[in-house]
């Protein structure tokens, strides 16, 4: 196995430093409301929505609100009419960033998401000018006592999974979307702990960052986070093990 995913770096890690709320609900009933205007309301045939209702009910979402937000999707519920939009561009070193947006104002969120890549010292790129370095993939995390590694690659490579990276504080597997499910529902058989799985865009290649410059990363990818209408941020950085022990420690 190649140990090379560095979702980690951006994803996991950078949780070591910050303790945010996970996504309010705003955003997480517009990541339904998007999913079932995609692919529907049935969460048998959309893959996507029922992931999205599983984020949400993590969340401990209210069930009405969910099915509200679903309804709106399908259009079976009047509400505001959103689409998805793909923005990208660079943050210090270089480092390719990507930030997927659901809007109802396209023209406000893109103005928005430019001034907050600025501010960053970074800047707002045109289409494809960095997306063509990401590749879609089922991301799985399982806390790094909850499996020996060796044992994971056995269940996860017969379902399906591409790559397992271990760390002290977690293991990571990583499968083609289509293959999602299979891998998890192999995972939950073998009643292992999931800490999180979600489908993700993944660096081909990465750009390790020293301590000045991931200070500078972080701060552009916790902006766009922090924007109502971001629902993902994704990043090619590789922060090593030891910058991140010093961002921890102040």
């Amino acid at each position: 196995m190649s140990g090379h995913s560095k979702w980690s770096t951006i994803k996991h890690k950078k949780a070591a430093l910050d303790k945010k709320r996970s996504k309010s609900w705003s955003k997480l009933a517009k990541a339904i409301t998007i999913s079932a205007k995609m692919g529907g309301g049935n969460v048998d045939d959309n893959p996507r929505l029922r992931l999205a209702i599983e984020k949400a009910k993590a969340d401990n979402m209210p069930k009405d609100t969910i099915e509200k937000a679903v309804l709106k999707g399908t259009g079976e519920l009047d509400g505001e009419s959103y689409e998805e939009v793909l923005y990208e561009g660079y943050g210090a070193g270089g480092v390719a960033i990507m930030c997927l947006a659901t809007t109802d104002n396209r023209n406000r969120t893109s103005g928005e998401i430019k001034k907050i890549f600025e501010k960053a010292g970074g800047n707002l790129g045109s289409s494809n000018c960095v997306a063509f370095q990401f590749k879609q993939k089922g991301v799985i995390v399982l806390p790094a006592d909850a499996v020996d590694e060796e044992r994971l690659m056995e269940i996860v490579l017969e379902a399906g999974a591409e790559d397992v990276s271990s760390s002290q504080t977690a293991h990571e597997v990583i499968c083609a979307p289509e293959s999602f499910e299979q891998v998890r529902k192999a995972i939950e058989q073998a009643g292992l702990a999931v800490q999180s799985a979600d489908l993700a865009m993944i660096a081909d290649n990465t750009i390790e960052l020293d301590l000045a410059t991931a200070r500078k990363v972080l701060r552009l990818v916790e902006a766009l986070e922090d924007h109502d209408d971001a629902d993902a941020v994704y990043s090619n950085a590789d922060i090593p093990d030891e910058v991140v022990a010093e961002l921890a420690a102040g």
